[in-house]
């Protein structure tokens, strides 16, 4: 198992080279900001596929719903620009809700980004996989098993560290930005010369599903904005992972999120606008009129790409890096969601597991329970992105209106003990954006909640607040441990009366001797060894060897009329511990080690049973001798033993007298 694992994920890294696995403002951008960039290839859809549900009449409102989401998106990168500026440590929204709203606000904000994180790994792998399969259709049947491939070899990569997933996905993020850049450009330029661009649904008629007018027209065009929001999922990432950059950590953050802000609104509204001059027709494939029977209709980015490349290779070449990004885009989460739980952890809220890094510097724990989660989600909705996205951008939106509501708190608390009249105007023109960020993600939090939650958006609010009273229970459960652990102001190091010694012996051989001359070692007030009697000629032979062989131990016989081990024992120990209530009884329980495990389950389970109700009796010490076996030293045959009777089989030993 430890070759296998230096394999895969690669030889342990010094504690000291943490330093080295922070990540250039160059590898940061893939890294954590391939969600955001990702929704290029499906939030234009997303808003034609909601709009089609009034025909080709409402495919008009597209631009006005594009641009909302691109102001939005803009707002809130400023905002968050604020926020890793004055939150640096990777706390994100956890760590400015809970410092400027209470901690309870900022579990809501943890688990929300939790149940995010996870979606977006599943949604991301899920679309690119749907992706492939529509290209090759023989993969359609296997699409949760390469799901779940995928989940974990993006897994695997970032166990490996930091830097070297970083490396791993810079590549293809930037070919994706290349090439959705060059689709712009060359359609632009042709539109710019004098020629159209025709998408190949343009001829298309699209069947309504009912007519729209009044507040149905106001609801539908919501829903559609809603789902066009999900071109925001991710950008908080940055704001988590502020200690993963180079220093100065905050102002290479806060260029990142800019960048990627720009690019992504950038690609957004150029794919939108080719979109709507090649007249791309998104809608089910049954409510497309026209569409050859038995085919599915390509995605709007590849209708967009044909219709300015033509069959090009680089038609190919964006279907390929699309379908790639949308893949990798859940390493956004697998940078955030790690990163978010170790802060968790270090709190309370969390098992303390996940706050420690692993062999790689990576939080390892972390990572594998992200993954755990996503591959659960993809086998449960059997890896459907129509089915999963229903789910998606509540949690994110939600930590968006906690973290800029905070972040209004952070400024209002700040700017009384301010008196340089160059950084009062500074933090009020940050609250400001805070203010208009807070507003505009509430606002779009209301309409994702009234527009997607018949949709299967209340799983989401019912799994926030089971995560919340979850890691509520977790942190009460160490607060009280760490009370009942608290010494008293003048503690002191008080020893027992005596130490009631038990050696256990089932027979006389090595690894009993063993025992016995450590159990003498400690020199206990009083030692004896106890055996249970389960079988009267074994005890009978047992004691005849004893006296045999003078074993200077007193033995003592537990009766067992029900041929048990465990209770009878137990019942010994708590006799001698109400006989003497002062003092300390240590069981010594001699254990064979082997070297396979399927040698375990043939020796030793006895024991295992006996310690786990020792351990439950308070002044009572159990100690496990173990006597290593020729499997478990690797050593060869030696000659047969030939033990001086009452002595250790440890050479430096001395005699048990």
């Amino acid at each position: 198992m430890g070759l296998l694992k230096r394999v895969l994920v690669g030889t342990p890294v010094r504690s000291e080279m943490l330093g080295e696995a922070t990540l250039p403002k160059r590898i940061a951008l893939p890294v954590f900001a391939s969600d955001a960039l990702s929704s290029v290839a499906y939030a234009t859809e997303e808003i034609l596929l909601v709009l089609s549900a009034g025909g080709i009449a409402l495919l008009h409102f597209t631009w006005y719903i594009a641009a909302a989401v691109g102001l939005l998106m803009l707002v809130v990168v400023a905002s968050y620009r604020q926020n890793v500026h004055a939150y640096p440590s990777g706390g994100g929204d956890y760590e400015v809700a809970t410092t400027n709203l209470g901690p309870k606000v900022g579990l809501t904000v943890a688990s929300a980004l939790m149940v995010d994180y996870t979606l977006t790994v599943a949604v991301s792998v899920s679309s690119g996989v749907a992706n492939l399969a529509s290209a090759f259709p023989t993969l359609d049947a296997h699409v949760v098993l390469i799901s779940v491939a995928v989940i974990a070899v993006i897994t695997l990569m970032n166990l490996r560290g930091v830097r070297e997933s970083g490396a791993a996905f810079a590549v293809p993020t930037y070919c994706f930005i290349a090439a959705v850049a060059a689709m712009i450009l060359w359609g632009v330029a042709k539109l710019a010369t004098g020629h159209h661009l025709v998408a190949e649904s343009a001829g298309y008629q699209i069947k309504a599903t009912g007519s729209f007018g009044g507040l149905a027209l106001v609801f539908l065009l919501l829903r559609a904005f809603s789902s066009g929001c999900t071109a925001l999922t991710g950008v908080e990432a940055i704001s988590n992972g502020v200690p993963a950059f180079k220093p100065p950590k905050s102002k290479n953050a806060a260029t990142t999120l800019a960048l990627l802000g720009a690019i992504a609104v950038a690609m957004f509204a150029g794919v939108t606008a080719l979109a709507l001059a090649g007249h791309v027709h998104a809608a089910d494939a049954s409510d497309l009129i026209g569409l050859p029977a038995g085919s599915t209709p390509r995605t709007v980015i590849a209708q967009v790409a044909r219709s300015v490349f033509g069959g090009s290779p680089m038609f190919f070449v964006l279907q390929v890096v699309t379908a790639l990004i949308l893949v990798l885009a859940a390493n956004t989460a697998f940078n955030g969601f790690p990163v978010l739980a170790s802060i968790l952890a270090r709190d309370g809220y969390l098992p303390r597991q996940l706050h420690t890094r692993g062999d790689r510097l990576a939080f390892s724990n972390g990572i594998l329970l992200l993954a755990g989660f996503a591959i659960l989600l993809v086998v449960v909705f059997h890896a459907s992105p129509t089915r999963l996205i229903q789910l998606y951008i509540v949690g994110v939106f939600v930590s968006f209106v906690c973290s800029q509501t905070g972040m209004i708190r952070h400024w209002n608390r700040l700017l009384p003990q301010t008196t340089d009249p160059g950084l009062r105007r500074h933090m009020m023109r940050s609250r400001v954006i805070n203010a208009i960020g807070a507003g505009f993600t509430a606002a779009v939090l209301a309409i994702v909640l009234a527009t997607k939650f018949a949709k299967g958006a209340w799983i989401v609010v019912v799994a926030m607040p089971l995560i919340w009273l979850l890691m509520r229970g977790i942190q009460r459960h160490y607060a009280a441990v760490a009370a009942e652990l608290a010494p008293p102001g003048s503690a002191k190091v008080v020893p027992p009366s005596n130490n009631h010694a038990i050696v256990l012996v089932s027979k006389v051989h090595l690894p009993t001797l063993r025992a016995l001359g450590y159990a003498k070692a400690t020199r206990p007030s009083r030692l004896e060894a106890v055996t249970v009697d389960l079988d009267e000629r074994e005890t009978a032979a047992l004691k005849q060897q004893w006296d045999q062989h003078e074993i200077p131990v007193p033995l003592t016989i537990i009766a067992s009329p029900f041929r048990e081990v465990t209770r009878p024992v137990v019942e010994y120990v708590k006799r001698l511990r109400s006989e003497n209530p002062n003092d300390i009884v240590t069981v010594f329980i001699p254990e064979y080690v082997l070297g396979h495990w399927w040698e375990q389950l043939l020796h030793n389970q006895s024991a295992l049973r006996l310690k786990g109700r020792l351990l439950y009796q308070r002044r009572v010490v159990v100690a496990s001798v173990p006597y290593q076996l020729r499997s478990a030293t690797g050593a060869g045959a030696p000659a047969a033993p030939q033990p001086s009777v009452g002595v250790n089989d440890d050479p430096t030993s001395q005699p048990v007298r």
